[in-house]
This record gives structure tokens, sequence and C-alpha cells, in this order.
């Protein structure tokens, strides 16, 4: 396929990708466009995910990029987070799928794992033959996971039990494996898990009634007695700060999906405003019109700056949590601002399925709170800033 910027790139950061990489992108897109797309209304609407979808995902590698063991080639983070927005951009649903089996559920074998369970699990998880998901927020616990988690593992010879339960955690009625992150009974340190779904005691139940992100399939887990072998801990999470490690690498990602958010939306109110013809011309003719569409693509321009940035600190080693965690606090509030502002554009079409932006507009909102609020988020670089942290 022949690659070209996205109009909504307008300072073209996407020309600073290698070659390879943008014939990985252009091949990306031409797949979400023709085959993802098209579906996805539907698949929202009935609250589905469309499954048929997780092959051709892993044949574009959308789930290896990021790890030495599975990537097809040597890439950028800042080609990684284009990949994230490209699909953020076609369906947050199908972006958050991947975030939770490649960031989220990869990301803690990758990081926490020892290099046995990373030869063991990733391969087969890039391919999509083992579907992951990862549990750390509780019915109770959530933005105070470090402290607050009540799901507890106690040593018992060369097995570990869990007991507890576990909210809002996506892919987890589907996975083969979850990731569960619990408090050791014994020094009360946070440690990790790789749960096969089939294990006793393991219960998932669907999350009914949602009204963001109603294709990702998030569920209740209740951990009863749950066994795991020792050669399932994660090796090299020990405390919350291991779990942090992946949650830091993760939130930038979640600030480049933001952006295809945005992206998604603006795309949409801009063919919108070259189609609706009121007072004689295209609304796209209109002053306030205009208005409203400059103000979309200075939000998305501000945030792939800042996103292509803090990736290329990452790559040089320089990336710390309060980089990740002000790209995610500042994109997504610009995020849900461009989303408003797309669907003001539609007027009373902008909360029907039809033209896309209801859905982007709606999803939004779950990105906005997901992997850390706003306001913590505000507080990580609070920290960074003052030296003292406001939420302990």
């Amino acid at each position: 396929m022949t690659f070209e910027n996205l109009a909504s790139d307008f300072y073209s950061f996407e020309s600073a990708l290698t070659d390879q990489e943008k014939t990985a992108i252009a091949d990306l897109r031409s797949y979400l466009e023709t085959e993802v797309s098209p579906i996805m209304a539907g698949y929202w609407e009935r609250a589905e995910f469309p499954s048929q979808v997780i092959p051709k995902l892993a044949e574009h590698h959308v789930m290896s990029y990021s790890w030495a063991e599975t990537t097809p080639f040597e890439n950028s983070a800042v080609f990684r987070g284009f990949v994230a927005l490209e699909l953020a951009r076609v369906d947050a649903s199908v972006s958050t799928f991947v975030g939770v089996q490649n960031g989220l559920a990869m990301g803690s074998i990758s990081v926490c794992g020892s290099q046995e369970q990373r030869d063991e699990w990733l391969p087969k998880m890039a391919t999509g033959e083992v579907l992951g998901a990862f549990g750390l927020t509780e019915p109770l616990s959530g933005s105070d996971s470090a402290q607050g988690l009540r799901t507890v593992a106690t040593r018992d010879g060369d097995e570990w039990v869990l007991n507890g339960s576990k909210r809002w955690i996506g892919n987890a009625t589907f996975s083969d494996v979850t990731i569960i992150w619990a408090k050791d009974a014994e020094d009360g340190q946070v440690k990790g898990f790789i749960v096969p779904t089939s294990t006793p005691g393991y219960t998932a139940t669907k999350i009914e009634g949602k009204i963001s992100l109603r294709a990702v399939q998030n569920a209740d887990i209740t951990l009863e007695e749950v066994r795991v072998p020792e050669r399932l801990r994660l090796a090299n999470a020990n405390t919350f700060k291991d779990t942090a490690s992946v949650l830091r690498l993760t939130r930038a990602e979640v600030a480049w999906a933001a952006v295809g958010v945005a992206v998604g939306a603006y795309e949409a109110a801009v063919a919108y405003s070259r189609e609706r013809v009121q007072f004689g011309k295209p609304i796209g003719q209109h002053q306030l019109i205009q208005d409203l569409l400059v103000k979309c693509l200075g939000n998305i321009t501000a945030s792939i700056a800042m996103c292509v940035r803090v990736s290329e600190m990452l790559d040089r080693g320089e990336q710390r949590d309060e980089h990740s965690a002000l790209a995610k606090a500042f994109c997504t509030t610009k995020m849900r601002e461009t989303v408003s502002l797309a669907r003001e554009v539609l007027g009373g079409n902008g909360i029907v399925l039809d033209y896309k932006v209801a859905r982007f507009f709606a999803d939004a909102e779950a990105l906005y709170s997901y992997e850390g609020t706003r306001e913590m988020n505000t507080l990580i670089v609070g920290r960074s800033i003052t030296g003292k942290a406001a939420f302990v």
C-alpha cells in the first residue's frame, strides 16, 4: 500500500517514520478502513466484540511490535504510538482490546516475567493463540491500587492461593489467561500471577449496561481459592513499583489512543461538513463550523506533538512516570473537548451511530478514566513538580 500522511497530522509528524514503518502503517490503515470500520457500529450497538478481527490484527503484528521475542522488525515507540492512533481512529473498542492484550497482559509478562516466561507466553499471545486480560482494578480499589488491593495471595508449598475480586477487566470474558495482581499475605507486597482462566475457583461475569466502549467485554472476576503454581508467578513482580512500570508504558499508549479517538471524530465531522447543506451551501463553508473544526485540529496537533515527544523519551530511556502521566491527562482532556466539538458540528445527527461521531463521543468517556483518571495523573505530575505526594 502507498503511505500518505493523515490529513489530521497537520504538521506531518508521521513523515519522520522509517519507510518500513510507513509501509506497516499503510497496510494496517487499509485493513482497518475496509474491514473493521464498516462493521463496528453494529457490534458497538449489540455490545459484542468482533472476534473474527483478532487473527487479522495478529497478521498485522499489532501485538508483536513491542517485544524483542516477537517483533517482525526493529521499530520506534513513535511508530507504535501511531499504530495505537490508527486503531483508535477506526474504533476505540478494538484499540482497547489490543491495548489490554499487548500493553497490559503481554507487557506484564515482558516487564515482570522471567526470560522463560517471556519465551513461553509472548509468542503465543502475539499470534492471538492465547488471549490475555489484566486484573488490577477491584470493586473497592481503583485509584488507590498501590495500597488498597484486597485480593490476597497466600503461599502454600509450591502453589499460591488467590482470593478476592476484580472489576472492569477488559477481555476477561474470553481471555485464556489473566494477569492477577494480589497482595502477598506474608509481606504485604503486590505480586503478579499468570492465571489460566480455566482454573477452578476463577469466575468472570460480563458487565452489562455500559454507555462507553460497548464492544469491549469487561468483566467482574471472582477468585475463590484459586491455586496457581509458583512457576506462574511473575518472577520479577515484587512490589507495586513493578506493576507501575507496566502502567507507565501503557499510559503513554492510551494517550496515543486518545488522539486516535479525537482524529476519528474530527475526520467524521469534516466529511459531514462537506456533505451537509444548510442555507444553500455545505455547512463547512460557514464560519462557525470552520471555527469548530480548527479547534479540533489544534487539539489534535498539540496532542500528537506531546505524544511524539514522550515516545521519543521512551526510546532514549528518559521517560518517567510523570512524563507519561502528563501525556495521558492532557491528551484525554483534549480528546474529550474535541469529540464534543465534532458532535456539535453534526447537530442532531451527532447522537446517532450512522455518522460515527456518536460512538467516538461515547467511547471517549472510558479513555478519559481508565489507566488512571485525569486527577490521579495530575497528582503524579504534581509530585514531580513539588517533591510532595498528595495522594498518601
